[in-house]
């Protein structure tokens, strides 16, 4: 088996936690001295090929591959998706209100989460989660909200009729009983 392809196949899945010279040189069977050499070959192989993002780094003794600082700020944006974030638990609120009883407005979200809901509604947009879909002939003209295709896409269905069932007289109970508790707490 090729000792170059070897040490390269262990850093890939070595990952974020990398690999000591020791760790690599018991894995591959070869000396330590064998082991930099690889690593010296592949840091310039990656350094010489324009074609490559990849790198190998050293840091806290161990050794990684890591993606080429020319390409930091691809990095960033892509961190930025939302597929790379997790959702607050209220920004999972608003959007499963709004899956399931889409169109609606914010009031309408306020009113079922108790709380206001535009900060979240912002965030959900800024995703692509949920879009404005048009607005209700009522005074001040509010905006209806509904999830849009990326949406779908993002929790992986083809349609809404997809989503899950849910027992609302189960929610509105477990509501009920938050709020008793809330208000016990603020009775103490």
């Amino acid at each position: 088996m090729n000792k170059t392809a070897t040490c390269e196949l262990l850093l890939f899945v070595s990952g974020e936690a990398g690999l000591t010279l020791t760790e690599l040189s018991s894995l591959t069977e070869m000396s330590k001295q064998a082991c930099q050499q690889q690593i010296d070959y592949l840091k310039e192989k990656y350094h010489s090929d324009r074609e490559s993002a990849l790198t190998i780094i050293e840091t806290a003794g161990k050794y990684r591959m890591a993606t080429k600082e020319d390409f930091s700020e691809i990095l960033k944006n892509y961190a930025k998706t939302p597929l790379n974030q997790s959702l607050s638990k209220s920004a999972l609120e608003v959007l499963s209100i709004i899956a399931y009883k889409q169109p609606l407005t914010r009031i309408e979200i306020d009113q079922l989460r108790g709380v206001n809901s535009s900060g979240v509604l912002s965030t959900l947009r800024a995703f692509d989660l949920v879009e404005k879909v048009g607005k209700v002939e009522a005074p001040g003209r509010p905006s209806l909200y509904a999830t849009t295709e990326f949406f779908l896409d993002y929790i992986g269905i083809n349609n809404l009729e997809e989503l899950p069932e849910i027992d609302e007289s189960r929610y509105v109970a477990e509501q009920q009983t938050l709020f008793n508790e809330s208000e016990e707490n603020e009775n103490q």
